[in-house]
């Protein structure tokens, strides 16, 4: 498959990659407002003499090129931290008030320089060209679709692009993977239901909008419970109802929001179409006027089965093949990654680095979320097998010159 022992390279420079790590974590930016992080990345780029420059503000596309003409294989890492508190007492918690990297962006980061320091390093073990990128603002607003209005899979145009997650349900030495749907699509929605106020003693006075509203809740749930399958989850969330003023006072209007999530576009079209029809038959019912805004939030992502197929070998090959979780359950949560999986054959999956001995067991999005640091080492030792592994494939090559 390939004569580089990735593993111990990664191993010769686990100190780095958690430094990187660690600095990542201390110093987190929101979207778009990765400047210090970005920074920090080009400078490290540099002095490995890898090019590379800055897309959409904070983004940052570098290239490696391999001993020959050959495919672009992508690998890709997110920037973005979480407007979140840290309550951890690690020497490297959050320096920024109000800041953390809550979902393991830091871990993604000091992967990919891992990866990319071995690669620059083995860049004539393989033919072909490693395009890098960091992705800014995947937690919201999906960095990910402007960079390809920036052309980043073009000028080389990427063959095929490799994304990852680290997971807190996986433990470390184990990746999870899957050969069709990964994450869930999104359609955040707002809902202004708007009735007649009045005095609380007196409602045949008034229309009602929060008891049109709770209506309105109840029914949505049915969309999900009664109308579509239960082999193809969905799920439809109000976590904003805002109404009123006072006990005795009945209010003009109701405003919800919420998300659909989905994991097909049959279900996506469907759910949203239905909603619809829920506001109109609760307007004509209870006598209110409802307007509906719903907003077409991140695709489903989908794994490419030929370039999973690939990859299980390099999985097995460095984790062996009992710490490789197939066919995992599609996680409801959305994945800017998607964008990229929608334009070129793409894989992305999980890395565990959950570590129940030790306590490292919080849920992402979670202010103790923290990771098992021995998991970077695996992160980056696999991204750069993968890369390598893709551009000296023989099937990958035959498609790529056939697309030529």
């Amino acid at each position: 498959m390939y004569s580089i022992d990735f593993l111990k390279e990664a191993s010769y420079i686990k100190q780095e990659i958690i430094e990187n790590r660690r600095y990542f974590h201390k110093y987190p930016e929101i979207g778009f407002e990765e400047f210090n992080t970005s920074k920090k990345i080009v400078q490290y780029l540099n002095d490995l003499g890898i090019e590379n420059k800055i897309v959409c503000s904070t983004g940052i596309v570098g290239i490696i090129r391999g001993n020959g003409d050959g495919p672009v294989v992508a690998l890709r890492s997110d920037l973005d931290a979480l407007p979140i508190c840290d309550r951890k007492n690690v020497e490297y918690s959050s320096q920024i008030n109000g800041k953390m990297h809550a979902c393991g962006h830091d871990g993604h980061m000091a992967i990919l320089m891992g990866a990319i320091k071995i690669l620059n390093k083995h860049r004539d073990k393989f033919k072909g060209i490693v395009k890098i990128i960091f992705e800014p603002a995947e937690e919201t607003v999906g960095g990910a679709k402007f960079m390809i209005k920036e052309n980043v899979l073009e000028n080389p145009k990427v063959n095929a692009i490799i994304g990852l997650h680290v997971s807190e349900l996986l433990e470390v030495g184990t990746v999870g993977v899957n050969y069709d749907v990964v994450n869930a699509a999104s359609n955040p929605f707002k809902i202004i239901v708007k009735g007649k106020g009045g005095h609380g003693a007196h409602p045949e006075d008034s229309i009602d909008p929060i008891v049109a509203s709770c209506n309105l809740v109840t029914m949505l749930q049915n969309i999900v419970s009664r109308e579509i399958s239960p082999h193809n989850p969905s799920v439809i969330t109000v976590g904003k109802f805002c109404g009123g003023t006072a006990p005795n006072i009945i209010p003009e209007e109701v405003v919800l929001e919420g998300i659909i999530r989905t994991l097909n576009k049959e279900d996506r079209a469907y759910v949203i179409n239905r909603l619809k029809e829920i506001c109109n038959g609760i307007s004509v019912s209870m006598k209110v006027s409802i307007d509906v805004e719903i907003i077409d939030g991140y695709p489903c992502l989908f794994n490419d089965s030929n370039v999973v197929s690939i990859s299980e070998k390099v999985f097995e090959k460095i984790l062996g093949k009992e710490n490789v979780i197939k066919n995992i359950s599609p996680s409801m949560g959305v994945e800017s990654f998607a964008y990229f999986s929608e334009k070129v054959p793409s894989m992305f999956y999980f890395l565990g680095t959950r570590n129940s001995k030790t306590g490292i067991v919080h849920p992402a999005h979670g202010s103790l979320f923290d990771l098992d640091e021995d998991g970077l080492v695996i992160g980056a030792a696999l991204q750069s097998a993968l890369a390598v592994n893709y551009l000296n494939n023989n099937w990958f090559r035959r498609n790529y010159e056939a697309r030529d």
